[in-house]
């Protein structure tokens, strides 16, 4: 292990001891060991990009902005800047799946977008690249990790692409900032209206689970929202105890499946609701 990677191990070992004592809550050594063989292999996959970051956790602002009703907010985010002769490069971490964002690419856009202009319009700054880096393993790489074939996890990596490009467009700046006010205002007025229970049966673009899996089971307002328990109703045809499973704890699929995998035998599957 090279002297990077050490200390990568230390410093993960040093924030989980922390998390652990600040949550109460610990790690099997398995999913434990897991979350470290994503962070390694992050770095090892885009360590010639890190290593060339000039400007991290850049903190952008867009005040003072005002919605439709006169409320007063504004926009925040954090991104990492890379600088390399005359060219500025702007990148946006994230935890998602990157067949999600590959999917789902305008719901970026828009927030990228706001990012771009801040630093090209408001700072002055020239842009040449922008993009959105995903942190997920691939379930194909995950796999490999499981059944320890190198060359197999070899041929993953070399496949495997965490950076997303996200096209600026100035036009659709506006547009998103207008959508974000509206969204304050709900906020403020507690605003909010449901899908039609029948679309909690769609399939989310980029992902294997229906809305209701994907997104309503970890959603607090399912308790009290009468299109998920329209749509529990008629998946259990009224059984009460299979009913009352629709509203327990949330449960994330993918680490479900680590912790199965890492304690048995068990195989990636397809989504079931």
């Amino acid at each position: 292990m090279d002297k990077i990677e050490q200390k990568i191990y230390e410093l993960f070992e040093q924030n989980y001891q922390l998390l652990r004592l600040e949550g109460g809550h610990a790690l099997t050594e398995d999913i434990k060991a897991q979350a470290l063989d994503q962070v390694l292999l992050y770095w090892r996959k885009l360590k010639d990009l890190a290593l060339k970051v000039t400007d991290a956790e850049v903190r952008l602002s867009l005040s003072n902005q005002t919605t439709p009703k006169g409320r007063i907010f504004s926009i925040e985010g954090v991104v990492d800047i890379v600088r390399e002769g005359d060219d500025t490069h702007m990148y946006d971490i994230k935890t998602h799946d990157g067949e999600y964002i590959r999917e789902n690419i305008e719901l970026y856009e828009e927030q990228l977008n706001v990012y771009a202009y801040v630093w090209q319009e408001l700072r002055e700054n020239a842009l040449d690249f922008s993009a959105v880096i995903s942190t997920s393993l691939p379930k194909n790489i995950k796999s490999a990790l499981r059944s320890g074939g190198k060359s197999q996890m070899q041929q993953m990596l070399a496949k495997w692409d965490p950076v997303i490009p996200i096209k600026f467009d100035a036009e659709r700046v506006k547009q998103t900032i207008e959508e974000f006010a509206k969204v304050v205002d709900c906020i403020e007025e507690g605003s909010f209206y449901p899908p039609e229970s029948s679309d909690l049966r769609n399939k989310v673009a980029g992902t294997k689970q229906i809305f209701a899996t994907n997104v309503c089971r970890n959603c607090d307002a399912r308790f009290s929202c009468p299109s998920y328990r329209e749509y529990a109703r008629t998946a259990t045809r009224g059984k009460v105890k299979e009913f009352v499973k629709y509203f327990e704890s949330s449960i994330d699929r993918d680490e479900q499946e680590d912790w199965l995998a890492g304690n048995s035998n068990f195989e990636d599957g397809e989504d079931r609701v």
